[in-house]
């Protein structure tokens, strides 16, 4: 749903994260993610098997700094950029597995050897993955 759609438009009234229709955001999320450099990047269409959002963006960085690096790009390019926060994020102190719920979109940063453990992509390998263009 737009801005448009909610009878309002950006100019009266600050983009917020409804503003960004969901695969856009969900790309725009991605190609952050690759321009730090992450590992093995997926976006998966969860609209069809999940209630509280619509894409998971999985990202793997090589460590625990890069991991922090590339949820820090995502969080200040789009507060920067769109004015968006997470609804909330965990993670962050540890910096094994990052997530951060934009509640269409939730991003999830491991480290090898917890994307490893935890296998996100055979879990849901059922849905379909969303093709991911660099245009951040």
């Amino acid at each position: 749903m737009t801005s448009v759609d909610r009878g309002y438009t950006p100019r009266t009234r600050p983009r917020t994260l409804t503003d960004l229709i969901s695969p856009e955001l969900a790309r725009r999320i991605a190609a952050l993610c690759e321009e730090k450099l992450a590992a093995d990047v997926v976006v998966l269409d969860m609209r069809g098997v999940c209630d509280y959002t619509d894409f998971f963006v999985i990202a793997t960085g090589a460590n625990t700094r890069q991991t922090k690096a590339i949820y820090d790009e995502v969080h200040f390019a789009l507060k920067r950029d769109e004015t968006l926060l997470p609804r909330s994020v965990g993670g962050v102190q540890e910096a094994t597995w990052i997530v951060a719920d934009y509640n269409d979109v939730v991003l999830h940063v491991f480290t090898p050897e917890t994307r490893a453990f935890y296998r996100l992509e055979d879990l849901w390998n059922d849905v379909p993955k969303l093709e991911v263009a660099a245009s951040a």
